[in-house]
């Protein structure tokens, strides 16, 4: 199997790349040789994925607007839910 750029590939591309091989290795259909290599690719797209949810995570944000009109930001993970 050919290496391939994860850096050119956008998150729903590699997630429905990720299912396809998830549904070609459940079918049974595929080679040994070819399995090894498919599996290796669903670890690095996983990996991929998995980043990319980090990093969408980090960016997502409360804003909070004061009584005085300022504002400010938190993490959204700190919001409690009411």
């Amino acid at each position: 199997m050919k290496e391939f750029d994860l850096s050119k590939i956008s998150f729903e591309d590699a997630l429905a790349q990720l299912e396809n091989i998830v549904r070609e290795l459940e079918g049974g259909k595929i080679k040994l040789d070819d399995a090894v290599a498919v599996y290796e690719k669903a670890v690095a797209l996983k990996k991929f994925c998995e980043n990319k949810l980090k990093a969408a995570q980090l960016k997502i944000e409360k804003i909070n607007v004061a009584a005085d009109g300022s504002i400010s930001t938190e993490p959204l993970d700190k919001i409690e839910e009411d």
